[in-house]
């Protein structure tokens, strides 16, 4: 079982749906990604902060799928941005995931009181044209941060990976990605801490499809275009999953599901401080 593809505005292409690997540490955390990797997922995400490259980097090296089948994700992390430090930074994460090249490079959240988000950017356009990343992108910015970036480079992020899930569904951010060729990754993808899998409305549509109200969340996701990253340290989980290519919302679905917006679980971009 594989997802298949999005073709990226840079000519890459990224799977439908990836493996977050967030608190997914030491052994287990590599035994699970192997597993999911195994399992058919190719798109693996990690990040600086969640202090676990090292732990991807051994489950590549671990599974048996060539290393250029591979999408692997990680992240700039607030304290170094800028553009000397995000060059510092990037070959830090290098050497810890232990790869000649990361496909997909992504400033993890803009900082805009320190103000050095466009820096950081014109590092990653060097490391990309260097070959050391074969895609440059972003990671919770609104559209004002995403003009300025491509208004004072002219390169445009591949992705913005963002809060989306149907209680923060970001109608308006996704709109603005579609109008840019942006393409969007969905990070809490089932509302994580929520009640949001027992929702009434996703568990009846959920029956009626016979599948799981996680496969209806994530294929709702699939509907809207953007590119969920469940995670999860269950191996049946996992394969559940990636399992929903083999069915599809209507409209009217997708649209009760994305009725039960009330607001974002996590931090602001406009204030959140990951340093």
């Amino acid at each position: 079982m594989s997802a298949p593809a999005y073709s990226l505005r840079d000519g890459n292409s990224i799977p439908a749906i990836g493996l977050g690997t967030y608190g997914l540490n030491d052994q287990k955390g590599i035994e699970a990604i192997v597993s999911g990797i195994a399992d058919g997922y190719r798109l693996i995400d990690t990040a600086y902060i969640y202090g676990n490259e090292d732990v991807v980097g051994e489950a590549v090296r671990r599974t048996d799928v060539d290393r250029s089948d591979l999408i692997i994700t990680t992240k700039l992390p607030g304290r170094h941005h800028g553009f000397d430090e995000t060059v510092a930074s990037f070959e830090e994460s290098r050497r810890r995931l232990d790869l000649d090249w990361v496909d997909l490079y992504l400033i993890h959240w803009p900082l805009p009181r320190i103000d050095k988000y466009v820096d950081s950017w014109r590092a990653m356009i060097s490391l990309r044209e260097k070959g050391l990343v074969r895609s440059i992108g972003v990671s919770n910015f609104t559209p004002a941060m995403l003009t300025r970036l491509i208004d004072e480079t002219g390169v445009v992020p591949v992705v913005n990976q963002i809060e989306l899930h149907p209680y923060f569904p970001q109608p308006e951010l996704r709109a603005f990605h579609d109008e840019h060729d942006i393409r969007t990754e969905s990070y809490t993808p089932l509302g994580k801490g929520t009640e949001l899998l027992s929702e009434p409305a996703i568990t009846a549509i959920a029956a009626e499809h016979g599948v799981t109200p996680a496969q209806t969340v994530l294929r709702w996701h699939v509907e809207l275009e953007a590119v969920p990253i469940p995670k999860s340290a269950d191996s049946a989980r996992r394969r559940e999953n990636l399992d929903v290519f083999g069915f599809s919302l209507t409209t009217e679905e997708v649209d009760a599901i994305s009725a039960l917006a009330r607001g974002r679980i996590g931090g602001d971009p406009e204030s959140r401080e990951e340093l």
